[in-house]
This record gives structure tokens, C-alpha cells and sequence, in this order.
């Protein structure tokens, strides 16, 4: 009987910091749960895992419900900040919400969302800071023999092309803004 009545304490406990978290900041459902499940297996080692999961996903749904946790809001969230902030791509954004555990509906909610006009600028302002980087190192390395090797703005293009479907950018976006930077050279 001690021990559900300290379990039930650290449950309390730990509902209580989550949702101090959750007031800082924005995560998933996903999160929550791996976050509650990891602290009920700290706090109380004698538990099974069947009911860790059954008191975490309970944890969970009692954020849900009192709005400190909601998927949609957390999806744009993240969508605008990587996008505007980190310069990242919708096929990086929708990547890495899928692997967040969230719905496809919610992503492509989330990627609508964002303000294309401000993520395009987000692309051409990265695109031209690896092309101000790539085209002073390729310059200085044209001076040795480079036999064999592509014409320097195709090798330049090739790399932004890459560097820009890294950052999760279609070709049929990036490519425009590349052919504009290489025809400055």
C-alpha cells in the first residue's frame, strides 16, 4: 500500500514539472510521453513498464486536456521557427515532424501555415552565405592544376544544389536562386 501511495506522489511530482515545462515551452504529445515514461522508471524502479506506460499516457492526456500540450500548436511552432529561423526546407520540416511522432494531417497543417515569401528569403540569404564560402575556396584552389575536374561553376552549382536539398529545398525551388547566384560570377 506505501509504495502505490509513493508512486502516486512521484506521478504528482512529475505531472507538476511537466507542466512547468510545457509552460516554457512547446512539445509534442510524443515527447511528453517519453519524458513522463523516463522519469516515472527514475523515480519509481519497482514499477512495470505496462503501468509506466498506462500512468504516462494518462499524464498525457491530462495536458492535452488542460491545453499545455497540443500537437497542431507545436507543429506550426516548429514549422516557423525552422523555416524563418533555421533556414530549413519543407522537405527537412516534414521529415522531422514525422519523426516527432505527429500525424500527416498536422504536418501539412503546420507546413501551410508557414509564410512562404519569408521562408524563400530565409533560402536565399543561406544559399548566398555557401556561395559567398564555397566560391572564395573553390578561387583559391583554381590556381593549382585541376585536370579532370568540373568548370568551377558547375562544380558550384552541384554544391549549392546539394547543400540546399540538405537544408530540405525541392530542386524546383533552389535551382532558380543558384542559376541567379552563378550567373553573377
Amino acid at each position: 500500500m506505501e509504495s502505490k501511495d509513493t508512486d502516486r506522489r512521484a506521478y504528482g511530482r512529475i505531472l507538476d514539472r511537466m507542466r512547468m515545462l510545457c509552460s516554457r515551452r512547446e512539445y509534442s504529445s510524443a515527447e511528453m510521453f517519453r519524458k513522463i515514461s523516463s522519469s516515472l522508471a527514475r523515480s519509481c524502479p519497482e514499477m512495470e513498464e505496462e503501468e509506466i506506460a498506462r500512468l504516462a499516457a494518462e499524464a498525457v492526456s491530462s495536458l492535452v486536456a488542460d491545453r499545455y500540450v497540443d500537437d497542431a500548436r507545436y507543429a506550426c511552432a516548429f514549422a516557423r521557427d525552422k523555416a524563418v529561423i533555421s533556414g530549413w526546407g519543407r522537405v527537412k520540416i516534414r521529415r522531422s515532424l514525422a519523426v516527432k511522432g505527429l500525424g500527416k494531417d498536422i504536418i501539412e497543417d503546420a507546413l501551410a501555415a508557414v509564410d512562404l515569401h519569408e521562408s524563400s528569403d530565409k533560402m536565399e540569404k543561406v544559399l548566398m552565405t555557401k556561395f559567398r564560402s564555397l566560391s572564395s575556396s573553390l578561387s583559391r584552389k583554381s590556381g593549382k592544376d585541376s585536370s579532370g575536374k568540373l568548370p568551377m561553376k558547375q562544380d558550384l552549382k552541384i554544391r549549392l544544389l546539394r547543400f540546399a536539398a540538405g537544408r530540405g529545398y525541392g530542386y524546383e525551388e533552389a535551382a532558380p536562386v543558384v542559376e541567379r547566384l552563378i550567373s553573377g560570377i
